[in-house]
């Protein structure tokens, strides 16, 4: 297949390239930077998010379109990054619509990211595609979860606005990626248990979504093959955790007993310091993917315990 990937040269973008490539496939990433030297996971075209361009040279007869393109979420929210965060997605998801909607052989499918952080923040009954509460209006709602709630909204929004006839679109709900590779969010959060501070975030409890890279790749791989799924998929494990319980598996798996805690106001104060916000830790997103289930797709890592062995032996591996 011709796969073109907006915005593929980040952690989520790059797992799916570099298997695309091993699997022989033609892969495309358009980049703002395309001049970037050794990059071996696809071909680099550069574009700008914004407008049309030669770029869309590459959208003409590709087969698959799978647009991650968005400003990091890891940065504090201040005026300028959240309109670099909003803008970024609006914007490139509006132009590959406008692309795929100009060309003369459009992809078959077009895969649109969003996020599963959509869903309210809840201790109970699981988010799934068909009866999960959008969030914003829970009372223990922050201004920062409302703003990350509106950006999904106004992302997916932009994805149902695009007029593809001929392009069946998903939007992915993904939950968080887990993978060896650094810079990672398993990179990150491995760190803290190897210097101690792996213990549980403010009181524990809340939900945790997640799903094994080696999933997730495969996740996709399937919705580009099922022709009669389109809508919103949940890309998640079917077995999101508390916090508490997720650190300490990775304490376990990495073979340490130590973990200290940290209190709200601790990662508060370590989140400025860190310069992102503390959203990305204590809100509590319990997604389940009934699509996925219902339609007979088979998860290889469906229990954290599992997936978190998987992922350190595979970081000991590449980086030890």
């Amino acid at each position: 297949m011709k796969i073109v990937i907006p915005g593929g040269t980040g952690q989520v973008g790059s797992v799916l390239a570099k298997s695309f490539v091993a699997d022989g496939h033609d892969v495309v990433i358009l980049s703002r930077d395309p001049n970037r030297s050794h990059y071996t996971k696809g071909r680099l075209v550069g574009w700008d998010a914004n407008t049309l361009g030669p770029w869309v040279d590459e959208i003409e007869g590709a087969d698959v379109v799978i647009n991650l393109a968005g400003y990091t979420v890891n940065c504090r929210y201040n005026r300028k990054n959240r309109e670099r965060i909003m803008d970024s997605r609006v914007n490139s998801t509006r132009v590959i619509g406008e692309a795929i909607g100009n060309v003369a052989r459009p992809p078959a499918v077009w895969l649109q990211a969003s996020t599963a952080t959509i869903y309210t923040h809840t201790y109970g009954t699981p988010n799934d595609e068909y009866s999960g509460v959008i969030g914003g209006n829970e009372a223990a709602a922050t201004d920062t979860w409302r703003f990350s709630i509106d950006v999904a909204t106004a992302w997916e929004r932009a994805a149902d606005d695009a007029v593809v006839p001929h392009t069946r679109k998903v939007k992915l709900r993904s939950a968080m990626v887990m993978s060896p590779d650094r810079g990672g969010i398993f990179d990150t959060l491995l760190g803290l248990v190897r210097r101690g501070l792996g213990g549980r975030s403010g009181n524990g409890r809340q939900f945790v979504s997640w799903i094994h890279h080696q999933d997730f790749v495969r996740a996709i791989y399937w919705l580009i093959d099922q022709h009669e799924i389109d809508g919103v998929v949940n890309i998640a494990s079917p077995n999101p955790l508390p916090n508490a319980e997720f650190m300490r598996a990775i304490r376990k798996s990495w073979g340490t007993r130590i973990g200290l805690p940290a209190t709200e106001w601790m990662l508060e104060i370590g989140a400025i310091f860190m310069r992102t916000e503390t959203e990305l830790i204590l809100k509590s997103r319990r997604v389940v993917p009934r699509v996925l289930v219902d339609h007979g797709f088979e998860f290889v890592y469906p229990q954290w315990s599992e997936a978190v062995f998987d992922l350190v032996r595979e970081f000991r591996r590449i980086h030890q």
